[in-house]
């Protein structure tokens, strides 16, 4: 009895083994495109399923929230900061900090950053930021992937230089947000 209970559970092992090299040749080239990855991934899917990481990545969720970034308006070239320190008083960790840029001239304060710092060793990645900007200046980003030997080479401190990325990228990574946003500027300006 203890035999024949061995041999089955034998039996489904060696089965499991052929069917993952069975279910990689049936998607050879393709293994882990976004057609086949639910298939692969689901209860129809066959086998042992392995990402051989960082050669092969997965592809992230729209809605994944990496490090923020900042918008950069395609019009002007510009961030969309206003330096109204929302996400600095909102963050959990205090890992944002801005410096409000002053006319030189007069010595009152202009309605941009001189100075946007986040410590991304300390960003939670939370998105509070983002959610709270009001000007849509902070989006979270998709890059996760980032090293640095040392904490404190300075390689963890984000300035507004290295945040910044156009409104376009916004728009590839996060394509049904976008469209959302775009939607409700067009019926806000309609409405004025």
């Amino acid at each position: 009895m203890y035999g024949l209970d061995i041999l089955k559970t034998m039996g489904v092992t060696f089965g499991r083994f052929i069917m993952t090299f069975w279910d990689d040749l049936r998607w050879f080239g393709r293994r882990y495109t976004l057609q086949a990855l639910p298939i692969r991934q689901s209860a129809r899917g066959r086998g042992i399923f392995t990402v051989q990481y960082p050669r092969e990545k997965l592809p992230l969720p729209e809605n994944y929230r990496g490090f923020p970034f900042h918008v950069v308006d395609p019009d002007t070239g510009k961030s969309r900061c206003t330096a109204c320190g929302i996400c600095a008083r909102v963050c959990p960790p205090q890992c944002i900090w801005i410096v409000r840029a002053t006319d030189p001239q007069t010595g009152k304060a202009l309605r941009e950053p001189a100075e946007f710092t986040i410590d991304v060793s300390i960003c939670m990645s939370c998105g509070l930021c983002a959610e709270l900007c009001p000007f849509g200046a902070i989006k979270m980003d998709h890059d996760y992937s980032f090293v640095s030997y040392r904490r404190d080479s300075g390689e963890f401190l984000w300035n507004l230089e290295r945040l910044s990325k156009p409104l376009a990228y916004h728009a590839r990574i996060h394509p049904t947000a976008y469209l959302a946003e775009q939607a409700a500027m067009e019926k806000k300006a309609a409405k004025q």
